[in-house]
């Protein structure tokens, strides 16, 4: 606008562009205007307050400067029209203390209020915000520059997921938090050492009840201070990447909680919710659902995923329960949801507000990775918006993780009548570029452990354990897996607790830790494990319906087809011995990793490292092998070198 585009008055951070942007919906980059921000230099510390709270009739800040006084230190509109409330005052520091008293236009009503813009704020139950900067000097160059390769579709995921509240404790004080510090050199070398490539943080982001693991966000724009500042999830972040691990954080734009200091009844209205109960309360969360037909509210979201994304270098966001965005109905009983415009269950204004996020989060960062965690068979969910799709770069395969979890846990003399359970997931597998989670969900709230929803004697839970994880990494799809999982973690877990490290001073646990960290590391190195995840090229039946052996047997491969892994799995406790296999190729194909072997627990039935091949069709191939199959086991083969 040139000279028009002025800024509003000496001291503001917004032009004119800035409020027409925001109240139109597409300011973006809101954290960098709104909220609480140092503009003095050391001799004068001078702090710009301002926020959006246009049913107020008085904004004020309150703090340790002013005794928490509503009277000191009035805001004052910069627009008419904009809702937005602003102040600069004086000899305020970074560290002090603050909250906005807002009175209401409505009611009668006042209340204090955090900053829905804070950048940091007192670690709960305390609720002040607090006045801080985002200077750090990052270190992981490298790890940008090579990022858009990393997270490219036709490369190895293999995330680790954490709560960093509970991967490990303090032993002094007991059971005390780690800090962001403290456990940043650890993950990283834990990850490196195990094979993973990615983290993904259940949510950092400030959280009023630790038991909501982070999913009843209350700072948006501020990291939870349990364990330390904005700096130091910054280090963490930083010592991540310079190990090559990139780092997803889970976001939740899908409802906020009630707590009377949070983003509720924020200015005496229903500002950031609907004031309808059966469009703005989540009866499952006890929680309240944005109104994302709000263009203001539709910017404040969008600005808070691209913060991470820009002052935390996150390399993607996992955005959480997408489902109960795109239904109106969803865990709602008839008469408690109101219809669109058009008399469906579909919530428009979510679903274009999710479109308007994948677009804006690409554009501004076009190598990072959106992921959905998306339950139902909403189609299109990970494909271009311009393609019609909702535009996630991922979507979490919530189909899969049931019926193999299922299955999983049945006795094995039952499993030939549920063999289905197993081979539908390859029927739906390539409508949509899938993750494969057995996430932090799976194993709490009385569901057992992974290793206690395996049926059987403990060498059985084992074997079964590692043929769930062998299973995984084979099937098309990115993989996920939870914290403790690599290592047979025995009970729940337990956001109050460490994971039970002491059990790898048992054998069979350190077993089931080898066994993953070279499943990850072969994953790693054979393309045709990773390369064509999303298309039915990469993935050729052998064998699917051998219900009565309980065996499945398929090849994957790379994008040439020139290089191939043979998949053999036998999911009952009976080794099958010269089991005939048809195979494409003509030579040797190396075993290269057997989860019956005795390094990993297993009993050591195998096929002593090689098998080569005979001129006897079968299958509908060209050649066949002679195999033993190992109870309960899986089986990898490469195919022959050309």
């Amino acid at each position: 606008m040139g000279k028009e585009n002025k800024i509003l008055k000496e001291g503001s951070l917004f032009s004119q562009d800035d409020i027409f942007l925001f109240n139109e919906g597409t300011h973006f980059q809101l954290y960098r205007h709104l909220g609480a921000h140092l503009i003095g230099e050391a001799e004068d510390n001078r702090v710009h307050f301002a926020v959006w709270a246009p049913n107020a009739e008085s904004v004020s800040v309150i703090g340790d400067f002013n005794n928490w006084q509503p009277d000191c230190h009035q805001l004052k509109q910069i627009h008419m029209g904009s809702g937005i409330w602003e102040v600069t005052i004086s000899n305020l520091n970074k560290g002090e203390r603050y909250k906005y008293h807002i009175k209401s236009r409505y009611h009668n009503y006042r209340v204090n209020k955090r900053d829905p813009f804070a950048f940091y704020g007192e670690t709960p139950p305390a609720t002040a915000s607090i006045i801080w900067d985002l200077n750090y000097q990052w270190h992981d160059q490298d790890w940008l520059e090579k990022r858009r390769q990393k997270n490219k579709l036709d490369q190895p995921f293999s995330v680790y997921e954490v709560h960093l509240g509970s991967w490990r404790r303090k032993l002094n004080p007991p059971n005390g938090f780690l800090s962001y510090r403290e456990i940043a050199s650890e993950l990283a070398q834990y990850c490196q050492d195990n094979g993973f490539t990615h983290v993904e943080f259940l949510p950092v982001m400030e959280h009023p009840f630790y038991g909501s693991w982070g999913y009843q966000t209350a700072g948006y724009f501020s990291p939870t201070s349990r364990y330390g500042n904005p700096q130091d999830l910054m280090y963490l972040i930083d010592c991540l990447h310079q190990d090559d691990i990139g780092v997803i954080l889970d976001w939740v734009p899908s409802h906020f909680p009630g707590d009377e200091h949070g983003l509720a009844y924020f200015d005496g209205t229903h500002l950031y919710e609907h004031a309808d109960p059966r469009q703005g309360f989540h009866p499952d969360w006890n929680s309240y659902i944005f109104n994302y037909g709000r263009r203001e509210v539709q910017a404040f979201l969008i600005s808070s995923a691209l913060f991470w994304l820009d002052y935390y270098h996150a390399d993607g966001l996992r955005v959480d329960a997408v489902a109960s965005m795109l239904y109106l109905d969803y865990s709602r009983k008839e008469g408690e949801w109101i219809p669109n415009r058009y008399g469906g269950r579909e919530n428009l204004e979510a679903i274009d507000f999710i479109k308007k996020l994948n677009v804006t989060a690409y554009s501004y960062f076009p190598d990072i990775q959106m992921i959905a965690e998306e339950s139902t068979a909403w189609p299109m969910v990970s494909r271009p918006v311009h393609l019609g799709g909702l535009g996630f770069g991922l979507k979490w395969n919530m189909g899969w993780m049931h019926d193999t979890l299922s299955y999983f846990s049945r006795d094995p003399i039952y499993r030939k009548y549920h063999h289905h359970e197993l081979t539908f997931s390859l029927l739906y597998a390539f409508h949509e570029n899938f993750i494969l989670a057995l996430s932090h969900d799976e194993v709490t709230h009385g569901k057992k452990s992974l290793l206690e929803k395996m049926p059987g004697d403990d060498w059985q839970k084992f074997a079964n354990l590692r043929l769930l994880l062998g299973y995984l990494m084979a099937h098309p799809g990115k993989k996920l897996l939870f914290m403790g999982g690599e290592f047979a973690q025995r009970r729940e877990w337990q956001h109050d607790f460490s994971l039970d490290w002491h059990l790898l001073d048992m054998p069979n646990h350190q077993q089931m830790q080898r066994w993953v960290k070279d499943l990850n590391h072969f994953y790693r190195r054979e393309k045709a494990l990773y390369e064509v995840d999303f298309e039915s090229s990469g993935f050729q039946w052998i064998e699917s319906d051998d219900w009565e052996h309980s065996v499945l047997i398929f090849l994957r491969k790379n994008r040439d087809g020139q290089e191939k892994i043979l998949v053999v799995c036998n999911f009952v406790p009976t080794p099958w011995y010269n089991h005939r296999v048809g195979v494409p190729e003509e030579g040797v194909w190396q075993e290269c990793l057997n989860s019956d072997a005795t390094i990993y627990g297993g009993s050591g039935h195998g096929n002593l490292g090689q098998v080569k091949t005979s001129p006897i069709p079968y299958q509908g191939n060209d050649f066949s092998i002679n195999l033993t199959i190992p109870p309960l086991g899986i089986l990898f083969f490469k195919s022959p070198e050309k």
